[in-house]
């Protein structure tokens, strides 16, 4: 029996250790393949990039996976107890493997054999960081034996508050939410530190199964493992009775963030940034870099801009009448289930879908649509309204010309109809009908001494069309352009007062005839350049680009950034070239500074996800600014390095000049401002663009309107008459609460007093007499000298106009003619 036992014991042995190399030979080849746990170290995962306004408010997020990274440091101990209290209570004492739970979870799955009921894991958070960071999801023997040895190794490398950080960073919480920074703005839209108990319990039941646990689809399902983790929270002591008490009795309150852009109007400014951060870092850095931006936006003038250009489009739309209901849908007992399925303008929300229910002489019953939240359903008390025939009599007349101009509601309207309304007043009944407009237009407003973009509108709805007609629609300015022309002229010795020729005139090239017209027609003879822009004259213009060259004119405008390479043609000096808003209204900052180039940009700073700056705009340099100490040393100046693109004088003469459009010319009764102001209006030809471009000492700012496919806007709609009156209202709005300021006169201008139609010297009380701005060296003419005369005769009425002139005239002074 002793040998049998002796034998049996040796066997055993044998056996033993036979298993024992085995198991070592097997695990010594798991360890072989298995990944590199070190690089946890340099964990980086994708982060979301944030784009904030000027005043730090948050415009919109962008990301892959949404996720903002966390130090466990700021993560609050109670969101920490609900993750522990969920997945591993015994996180802190385990050394990665929790053995004492691995054998709980092993008798409850022996015990639950076959009753169909899911199985029940084990995994500690250590192994879940060693599966989600270093393995694949695989359910296989090998995978789980490198996760066991992977969370061996990691607990002995990194701290276990590392670990709980690599987790709750990296965990997927449903709805795109990764990371528990990410998932409680997602899901309730607050930060960790704002999170109820109830909140947190919830976020810490969604890793098991974010789709078994949905808020909506699957609400019981959700409250009851919240439920289960609050108990669990009780249980370990991290809250106390009542407290799990009352938050078992809480719903679940889940708030969805909704995605794109967060702040009111700022959707086409947000977009312009993506495209240019895209541009110069590529998506991955926008989508999962983790940047964060400090745009050049200002808020409030960003909704001014958005309101000054809606208000005008829709009023031209109306005008023009109505074209018919975005669609038709049947009025069965649930009308709103369809209605709930018609898009919404989100960038536009004063305005509702509704279904026409009922029309009469009387006026018009809606349906309000109602969300699809509550799957269509219609709670009738709440989701009807009421249009009177005083608030859609726009829309008596057809658009298309369809039909014959309507009388009543009757005429326009139809039960089923699905409209556009707007309430007169909020929580109001009343509705008036609105409806898209087709014209579109584009706003940008910058800060012409530092070329900060602080406003841009690209359309009328970026729910409707995300073309940013601001910065990527190409139109002709029109006359618009022409201050570049006279800009060029005043570098070249011509004054404010320099007299052009205001009469026909045409050119033959290659066997083709152009001849140039006035704006509605005629001439008015010899005419001051200051007369020529304050009335906008084409004429005018181009004699005097013939007179410079158009060599001269095409290197000014590409000097002024309006095009990169401009064809020097004559009919250019016209402007009907294509460029866009953006270019247009930095070539305006330059006269609006004083002559200084400037870099447009929408962005400040860019900061990477560690906080290091890796752009900033401001390139200005100030040694001083950063000493150490103060004694008594004067106070620091920043050194204004830009590039000096134009004189001084030049800049100053040019807004004096365009101040005269403002006041006496085609803006002239459009700009009602307590301030300095100049600008120019402009229109293409056939009146397919409409533009005005302007500023105030500190702010400039440029609009256009036309149809996206080029058209007649219509007789009439020129600059002055669309385009100006936007600039007046945005301005109104943006200079509101700010202090008026002057136009810099450089040092050495002399102001002399000129007759407005010779530009010769006036006398004192002389009629129509202006004070006009000379470079040093220059002055009025002591005769009348007209550009592009080629045998003209003054009419009698411009010699009476100046006894200068006559007398040049009948004396033949300074060779007249």
């Amino acid at each position: 029996m002793i040998r049998l036992i002796g034998y049996l014991f040796g066997l055993a042995s044998v056996l033993a250790l036979g298993l024992a190399v085995v198991v070592a030979i097997y695990l010594n080849g798991m360890t072989k393949d298995l990944p590199n746990y070190e690089v946890l170290a340099s964990y980086a995962p994708p982060v979301t990039t944030r784009i904030h306004a000027g005043n730090g408010a948050l415009m919109a997020e962008y990301a892959r996976e949404r996720r903002l990274f966390l130090p466990i440091q700021a993560i609050p101990d109670r969101v920490k107890a609900a993750f522990l209290s969920a997945e591993d209570k015994n996180f802190y004492n385990h050394p990665g493997v929790d053995i004492y739970g691995l054998g709980r979870a092993i008798l409850v799955n022996l015990q639950n054999f076959g009753s169909g009921r899911r199985p029940v894991g084990a995994s500690t958070i250590t192994q879940q960081v060693a599966k989600n960071f270093l393995l694949s999801a695989d359910q296989t023997m090998d995978r789980k034996i490198k996760e066991a040895i992977l969370s061996f190794r990691i607990e002995q490398t990194y701290s276990k508050d590392k670990i709980l950080e690599l987790y709750l960073n990296e965990i997927f919480f449903g709805m795109n939410a990764y990371g528990i920074a990410g998932a409680a703005l997602t899901y309730f839209d607050k930060s960790v530190t704002e999170l109820t108990v109830a909140e947190t319990a919830y976020l810490a039941a969604l890793p098991k199964g974010p789709n078994n646990y949905h808020p909506f689809r699957r609400e019981a399902a959700a409250i009851e493992r919240r439920n289960w983790v609050i108990d669990r929270m009780v249980e370990n002591g991290f809250v106390t009775k009542e407290e799990g008490e009352s938050a078992k009795q809480q719903p679940l309150g889940v708030k969805i963030r909704r995605t794109g852009s967060y702040l009111f109007a700022s959707d086409y400014f947000s977009e312009e940034v993506r495209r240019q951060i895209i541009e110069k870092y590529g998506d991955k850095a926008l989508y999962e870099g983790g940047l964060s931006v400090r745009t050049s936006l200002d808020p409030d003038m960003q909704v001014a801009a958005r309101k000054a250009l809606q208000s005008t489009l829709l009023t031209y739309d109306q005008r023009r009448g109505y074209r018919g209901p975005l669609k038709q849908i049947p009025l069965t007992p649930d009308w709103g289930v369809p209605l709930a399925e018609i898009p919404t303008l989100a960038d536009v929300p004063e305005w509702k879908v509704a279904v026409v229910l009922d029309v009469s002489s009387d006026g018009v019953d809606i349906g309000l649509q109602p969300s699809k939240e509550g799957g269509g359903k219609v709670a009738a008390e709440r989701t009807r309204g009421r249009i009177e025939p005083d608030n859609m009599e726009w829309a008596y007349r057809s658009a298309s010309g369809d039909r014959k101009s309507a009388k009543s509601p009757q005429g326009v309207l139809k039960p089923g109809d699905v409209v556009y309304v707007e309430a007169l007043e909020p929580n109001g009944n009343s509705y008036r009908l609105r409806q898209l407009p087709k014209v579109q237009g584009g706003l940008v407003a910058m800060d012409p001494h530092t070329g900060r973009v602080l406003a841009i509108s690209g359309g009328f709805s970026y729910s409707q069309s995300e073309f940013n007609r601001a910065t990527q629609a190409m139109r002709q300015p029109g006359s618009s352009f022409k201050p570049f022309v006279y800009a060029a002229a005043l570098d070249t010795g011509y004054t404010p007062a320099s007299v052009i020729l205001d009469a026909p005139i045409e050119f033959v090239s290659g066997g083709q005839v152009w001849r140039p017209q006035n704006y509605g027609g005629g001439s008015a003879g010899p005419q001051t350049l200051r007369m020529g822009i304050e009335k906008s004259r084409n004429l005018m213009t181009v004699r005097l680009a013939n007179d410079m060259g158009m060599n001269l004119v095409a290197e000014y405008a590409e000097r002024f950034g309006v095009y990169d390479k401009m064809n020097p043609v004559l009919a250019m000096s016209l402007g009907s070239g294509e460029t866009t808003v953006l270019r247009m209204v930095s070539a305006y900052a330059v006269f609006a500074n004083g002559g200084k180039q400037i870099k447009p940009t929408l962005i400040d700073r860019i900061q990477d996800r560690h906080g290091k700056t890796i752009f900033r705009h401001e390139d200005r340099i100030c040694e001083a600014c950063n000493a150490e100490t103060y004694n008594g040393q004067e106070e620091p100046a920043v050194v204004d390095n830009r590039e000096q693109v134009l004189d001084p004088m030049t800049a100053y003469q040019i807004t004096s000049m365009m101040e005269g459009v403002v006041t006496r010319g085609t803006a002239a009764g459009k700009i009602k401002l307590d301030r300095p102001v100049a600008g120019k209006t402009g229109t293409s030809n056939d009146e397919k663009d409409a533009w005005f471009v302007g500023y105030t000492p500190d702010l400039v700012a440029g609009v256009y309107i036309g149809f996206d496919n080029p058209a007649p806007l219509g007789r009439g709609s020129t600059g002055g008459a669309l385009a100006a009156p936007i600039f007046n209202d945005f301005m109104q709005m943006a200079t509101a609460n700010t202090p008026p300021g002057k136009f810099f006169v450089p040092a050495g201008m002399s102001f002399i007093p000129v007759n407005r139609t010779t530009g010769m010297f006036a006398l004192e009380g002389e009629p129509d007499t202006i004070i006009e701005a000379f470079k040093p060296g220059t002055g009025p003419a002591d005769s009348l000298s007209v550009i592009g005369m080629d045998g003209y005769a003054p009419p009698e009425e411009i010699l009476k106009a100046s006894p200068q002139a006559n007398q040049a005239v009948t004396s033949g002074a300074g060779g007249l003619f």
